[in-house]
Parts: C-alpha cells; sequence; structure tokens
C-alpha cells in the first residue's frame, strides 16, 4: 500500500459514510448518474461512524419496502470494515442460501471492482479477505448461509482487540438460533463489534421484529419507506396502492416498510389479539356460560403443562406447571380446579395426557381425551387441532378475551399454516415447530382444548355456548 492511500484509510476509520464518497467514482462510469448515498442510508453510515468504539456495539437494524438500495449499503459496510481496521473479521447471511449467494455477495463483488481500496482485498465466490500474505485467515469476511444444525460459524467470531461485524440481510427469515448465536459471539471487551439487520418485514414474530419492539432499547432502528427512495419504481407502487390499498400488509411490506398485522403464514393474527386484549367484559357478558378447562401436558423437558379455562367470552389461565411428571399430582390439581369453577368440561390431550387421564378416573372423574391428529368434526380443517385453533380465532373475532399473558400471546401469534393442495387449515406440528426454533405453543393449545366439543347445560337442555362452540 502507498503512504497516501494509508492515511486515507487510517482517517476514515470511524467514518463509514465519509468513506463511501471517497471511495467511489461518483458521477462518473457505472455512477455516472449517482451522486452519493440516499438519505436513509447517510443515516445508518453516520450512526454507525458516531457510535461505534471498542466499548460497545453497535447494533442497527432497517425495516424496509423494495428497491431502496439495501444490498448497495451492505456491500459498502463491509469494504468500509475490512478497509480501514486491520485483521478484521465478519460473517455475512441472508434469509436463504439463493438470496446470498446470488444477490447479496455478487452485489458486494461489484461495489468492491469499484472501490478505491479495493486493490488490499481478494474476492471470491463465498470470502473476502486481505490481499496481504499471512493474513487471510484473520482478516476477512465470509458469506455463510445460516442453518439451525450448524451454528458454529456464528459462535466462532470472536476476535479480540480488532473489529468484529455481523451482517443479516432479509433478516426477518432468519430463525431466532442464529440470533441468539450471534448475540453471544459479540461479546469480545475492547474489540468494535457491528451487528446490521436488513429485510423486509415480512413477519411479526421473531427477533428481527423484536428488535423493533421488545429489544429497541439496544438497536437503532428506521423503517424505510420505498416512495421516498430516488430510484425506486414509483408506477408499480401507485399500482400497488390502487390493487392492495395502503393499509393492506402487501402495501406495508413491500412498501412501507412497516411490520404486517399477520405474516404470511400466520394463524392468528396479532392484530386479532390486540384487539381480544383491548377489549372489557361485564359479568353478564359470560357468567351465564359453561365453564371449561383445556390442560395441554408437557411433550417434552423444556415445555410446561399449562391448564386453561374459558366460560363463554371469557379465559383466564389457571396453572403452568414445569418440571412435574407426577401425573397424580396435575390431577389433583386439575380435580381442585373442576370443583372450584365448576367446571362442565374437562378437555385433555390424548399425546401426552393419558396417565393424568387414568388418575382422574380413580378419583372419579368423567374427562375427555382429545387426540390432536383425530377426524375434526369440521371438514374445511385436516385434523382436530385445526379445527380447535380454527373455532377459537373465531371465538377471539366474535368477542372473545384473553388475558395480558405474554406466553399466550407468543403462542397464538407464532403458530403458522402448513399449506396444503386441497385448501384445507392444517397448522404446523408441535415437532416442526421445535425443529424451526419456535417454542411449543402449550398455553395457546390448552385454551384451544376448550374448543374441542360443545358444553351442554347442566340440565341438558340447549348447548350454552353461541355459534363460536358450535360443529
Amino acid at each position: 500500500m502507498n503512504q497516501e492511500l494509508i492515511n486515507d484509510l487510517a482517517a476514515l476509520t470511524h467514518d463509514p459514510l465519509g468513506f463511501v464518497y471517497w471511495a467511489f467514482p461518483w458521477g462518473e462510469g457505472m455512477l455516472k448518474d449517482q451522486t452519493g448515498p440516499e438519505p436513509w442510508q447517510r443515516d445508518v453510515l453516520k450512526s454507525i461512524g458516531e457510535r461505534i468504539s471498542p466499548d460497545s456495539v453497535v447494533q442497527e437494524a432497517v425495516a424496509s419496502g423494495h428497491g431502496i438500495g439495501k444490498s448497495a449499503l451492505v456491500a459498502w459496510l463491509i469494504l468500509w470494515a475490512m478497509a480501514t481496521h486491520e485483521n478484521t473479521r465478519g460473517v455475512v447471511t441472508a434469509n436463504t442460501e439463493t438470496q446470498l449467494l446470488t444477490k447479496t455477495w455478487p452485489e458486494l463483488m461489484k461495489w468492491h471492482s469499484l472501490c478505491l481500496a479495493g486493490s488490499l482485498m481478494k474476492v471470491t465466490a463465498t470470502a473476502m479477505f486481505s490481499a496481504e500474505p499471512g493474513h487471510e485467515k484473520n482478516w476477512r469476511v465470509d458469506a455463510i448461509p445460516w442453518s439451525v444444525n450448524n451454528t458454529e460459524a456464528f459462535a466462532g467470531l470472536h476476535n479480540q482487540g480488532n473489529r468484529t461485524f455481523l451482517i443479516f440481510d432479509e433478516a426477518s427469515a432468519i430463525d431466532d438460533k442464529i440470533w441468539e448465536v450471534a448475540e453471544g459471539a459479540l461479546t469480545d471487551a475492547n474489540t468494535e463489534r457491528l451487528w446490521c439487520a436488513f429485510g423486509n418485514p415480512t413477519r411479526n414474530t421473531g427477533r428481527f421484529y423484536d428488535a423493533f419492539h421488545k429489544f429497541r432499547a439496544y438497536w437503532d432502528t428506521r423503517q424505510v419507506d420505498s416512495r421516498t427512495v430516488r430510484f425506486s419504481d414509483k408506477k408499480k407502487i401507485a399500482q400497488w396502492a390502487e390493487a392492495y390499498g395502503e393499509d393492506s400488509d402487501f402495501f406495508k411490506v413491500r412498501v412501507t416498510g412497516e411490520f404486517p398485522d399477520a405474516s404470511d403464514l400466520q394463524f392468528i393474527s396479532l392484530g386479532l389479539v390486540k384487539a381480544s386484549l383491548a377489549r372489557n367484559l361485564h359479568d353478564g357478558q359470560y357468567k351465564f356460560s359453561p365453564v371449561v378447562i383445556g390442560v395441554d401436558p408437557a411433550w417434552s423437558g423444556g415445555d410446561a403443562t399449562a391448564i386453561w379455562m374459558r366460560q363463554g367470552l371469557y379465559a383466564k389461565k389457571l396453572a403452568r406447571i414445569t418440571r412435574n411428571d407426577n401425573d397424580m399430582t396435575v390431577a389433583g390439581m386439575i380435580a381442585r380446579f373442576e370443583d372450584e369453577y365448576r367446571a362442565q368440561a374437562v378437555y385433555i390431550d390424548l399425546g401426552y395426557g393419558t396417565g393424568i387421564y387414568s388418575a382422574g378416573v380413580t378419583m372419579g372423574r368423567s374427562w375427555a381425551l382429545i387426540p390432536f391428529s383425530g377426524a375434526s368434526p369440521s371438514p374445511e380443517c385436516v385434523n382436530m387441532r385445526a379445527h380447535m385453533w380454527n373455532e377459537m380465532r373465531k371465538w377471539l373475532k366474535t368477542g372473545g378475551v384473553i388475558p395480558a399473558d405474554r406466553q399466550l400471546i407468543d403462542d397464538l401469534t407464532h403458530v403458522e399454516i402448513k399449506p396444503t393442495m386441497d385448501g384445507k387449515i392444517q397448522l404446523k406440528s408441535k415437532d416442526e415447530m421445535k425443529k424451526e426454533g419456535v417454542p411449543s405453543p402449550n398455553d395457546a393449545d390448552a385454551l384451544a382444548l376448550t374448543f374441542a366439543a360443545p358444553v351442554v347445560s347442566e340440565d341438558g337442555g340447549d348447548i350454552v355456548n353461541t355459534d363460536y362452540d358450535l360443529w
């Protein structure tokens, strides 16, 4: 490297915005119609430059519509991080291997070919590393597709005393396990650490969503509307607005950079849950209805047995039991709840509930085992579990009220549809959810069990529950 280049890069070590203006031939050749970054890109670059230091982790999250120049910003950040600090290490991943290797990485290769400091780095199809002999392994960035079964690449990102960076492209679809492992890798003290997450906000659950909500205190966030960017396709955006409406989830995700009320495969939307939380009930609206108790026993060591009751439009959590495999103890607890609330039905998941059911039989209880995979009484559902969840969704739509219980809210909104050829409703199984890193929705399943069958009034007359309970 010549001394002038060294001096220039040294001056830009903590100035990524200055680096972008310095490094590329704006107004010339391929960039003849461009004068520099868009306003939102400038904001991100400036924010990083103001906060990057060995004493803290800089975390940037950008949710956006389509066509805003996100991939270009990713390339600029990689080139700045690598060119202005020796022995920098980084990892870049994306929602899919195809996105990473055919879109994200080619964009980096394009900007590398334009960069004044490009000669300092060599680029391959999956990596960029220092051209200086002997630094190929400790001064590099790798494009690595993520996998919940192979997280070592993200766990091994430590780079004590130097600079470490991690970039998630199309971050909304990256599994929560990868986020958790990555977070643990950014713990080196006296190290410059940068974590950037970009993407369309396709889901209203998961860690990308949490960066803008539950964990917003730890992230510098921004949502970018495609209409504010100079080169976005305004004609296409106008067509979307006319076809779907500006308040539609489609428009939010693809244009305004807002999270949707319902993710693409989400069975119960966050909007539906919020509406339920906001309602107030008077005794006269539900006290006349029979009490039904649902029990979803724990099905693996990390789960908990959940017990919920419902009386008409009213729902309440009765218990959540962890690390207790004593069926007699659980059965005794259910029996006490049954007596206390004068429940007219107790429904237990067949999968892991046979022991509890048998204990209830010895106590003279008339409980019922419900097979989640059994036949659905409604033709639009694949199995019994789908039927119960569908009835629960109808209940939420028609006035059902849930408590502000974080576990239940997460359970209700995390369960996704599993598409079928005939269009029937089928939900992802608990086993499938587990493999994807999603906790078992025991609380929501327990509440869903209260919709397993119609409940008849004590005098044997007509069904007391309203239409949302009917088959």
